[in-house]
């Protein structure tokens, strides 16, 4: 679990006095997503084209990533798959802490018998890990689903909100005790009302700190899933997807896999970067933990 731990917040509009971390992440996911944006509409090669070239061929100018077994274009596929492994990452990241805060949320104002029984719900999901729960609703959803990037989204919403969840449960009662919190109370605002127009804004900066963690963590899931043949379903290209496809060529052609591999790697480090310094600037500090 992560917890967070306040400290004096500072303006997110100071980038001059923002810390190198969150200059240097916001730099490596901002030539992601331009990438990500020109693979869309364009590639060297069509993702799914037969016989751009000698099938492993290795690495060339013309092919920079080389050419799998059966003559496509590593680097179109890696280009068109950006866009796909932000997507899904955001996607479901934004579901998980829609859900998830509104849950945490509601939960830690109200407590009681209510907050009793979503804690033990909560404690129980979180106490399977990150994959095998991911895999265990991949299975259940059949075949018929499997490979979807619907699936893909509601599995990386379901293995977060749990862990957002707490997070925000644990924000809540602390600003519950608020003076602010009393005095909509006594004007007769209701549950909803005072989550969401007293404690939700005043809970703001731990919550998009999270969202950040979690953003942070979603490749790493999505990537995991295709490797294991879980995700999207081939021949879309995803870089978890594209590393599994091609390891037995690890040796006759590296690049099929390094390629992808450092894409996925400099994406994730982008998203640490950037979260550690929001989180600094936001007066946040987000502590790892299961």
């Amino acid at each position: 679990m992560s917890a967070i731990v306040s400290r004096p917040a500072r303006s997110l509009q100071d980038w001059h006095t923002a810390p190198g971390p969150f200059k240097a992440g916001a730099v490596i996911l901002g030539v992601h997503l331009l990438f990500a944006i020109v693979g869309m509409f364009w590639t060297p090669y069509g993702y799914a084209e037969m016989g751009a070239g000698l099938p492993l061929s290795g690495a060339s100018w013309q092919h920079p990533m080389g050419l799998d077994q059966i003559g496509r274009d590593v680097f179109s596929r890696f280009m068109y798959g950006a866009h796909i492994v932000l997507l899904l990452s955001f996607a479901g990241t934004v579901l998980g802490m829609v859900t998830g805060a509104a849950i945490g949320l509601i939960s830690g104002y109200v407590g009681g018998w209510l907050d009793d029984i979503l804690q033990r719900v909560v404690e129980a999901m979180i106490s399977i890990p990150f994959l095998a729960l991911a895999l265990v609703m991949i299975i259940a959803a059949g075949p018929a689903l499997a490979g979807q990037p619907a699936l893909i989204i509601v599995v990386v919403a379901i293995v977060y909100a749990p862990r957002i969840t707490r997070i925000a449960r644990a924000a809540a009662m602390e600003v519950a005790t608020r003076e602010y919190v009393a005095a909509a109370e006594l004007r007769g605002e209701g549950t909803l009302s005072v989550v969401f127009r007293e404690i939700l804004p005043n809970t703001a900066n731990v919550l998009l700190v999270e969202f950040s963690l979690r953003l942070s963590y979603a490749p790493i899931l999505i990537g995991a899933l295709g490797f294991l043949g879980f995700g999207i379903r081939p021949p879309t290209p995803e870089w978890g997807l594209m590393i599994s496809e091609n390891r037995n060529l690890l040796i006759a052609s590296p690049m099929t896999v390094f390629g992808p591999g450092l894409g996925l790697a400099s994406l994730v480090i982008g998203f640490n970067l950037f979260t550690d310094g929001l989180s600094r600037m936001l007066g946040q500090r987000p502590v790892m933990g299961a």
